[in-house]
């Protein structure tokens, strides 16, 4: 996957994830899954915490 998009996915989950935390109907799991979406594409990106 080219890195523009990688970076465009991982802005958009991004902001999802801000406004679902910021919703009080907020699905949890879907929460979790997002989470785990991000830290997979900030790995790829080699942008990871450490």
């Amino acid at each position: 996957m080219p890195v523009n998009q990688m970076e465009t996915q991982l802005e958009a989950i991004t902001t999802t994830i801000a406004y679902l935390e910021k919703q009080e109907s907020c699905d949890p799991e879907m929460l979790e899954k997002l989470k785990i979406e991000r830290e997979r594409l900030l790995r790829e990106l080699n942008v990871h915490q450490i």
